[in-house]
């Protein structure tokens, strides 16, 4: 289930808010610009290609207006899963938008706003656009299971800056 957990960063154990119904989570998160949809499901075959999840998609990401499309499939058996975690677990911003569309699977998003951190689970059929220049980390889980579309303003594609803060270390994992 999608949902939004919203914390102080005082007490990042303990969300001051969960919120799971997708009117809550979209009004929410566009309060700071952030954009949360939730796209009909698309014919995708179990095993696709990316062409083919490119173009199962196409007129929705068409639609959005952004340069360049890759498909990111990390799943359990992947190689370099802990690798890959570790890097995303890194706070961090772009200068121009993150998006992030799940074709199937799950992952958290969390995002760094003044003195409040809000986790974002997306899943299956989920939209997040990002802003550029917030901050923000990603966590795919000690067994992932996630592809998505990720969608760039160039051909390309964004180059992470990273904080320095070690704050995604304080608060929930998708695990947790």
């Amino acid at each position: 289930m999608s949902y939004v957990a919203v914390y102080s960063i005082a007490t990042a154990d303990t969300p001051n808010k969960v919120l799971t119904h997708i009117d809550d989570i979209q009004s929410t998160l566009a309060e700071h610009g952030v954009r949360f949809e939730r796209w009909q499901p698309s014919a995708v075959e179990k095993g696709a290609s990316e062409a083919e999840m490119i173009k199962a998609y196409r007129a929705q990401v068409d639609a959005l207006g952004y340069a360049a499309v890759e498909v990111i499939r990390v799943e359990d058996d992947h190689p370099q899963k802990d690798e890959l975690r570790a890097q995303c677990l890194a706070e961090r911003t772009y200068s121009e938008d993150h998006v992030r569309f799940f074709v199937t699977g799950q992952g958290l998003f969390t995002l760094h706003i003044g003195d409040y951190v809000y986790g974002v689970r997306c899943e299956k059929h989920d939209l997040l656009i990002i802003p550029a220049g917030l901050p923000h980390w990603f966590d795919m889980g000690e067994n992932p299971h996630c592809v998505t579309l990720r969608l760039f303003d160039t051909a390309q594609g964004a180059v992470a800056q990273f904080t320095g803060d070690d704050i995604a270390a304080r608060f929930p994992k998708l695990d947790d």
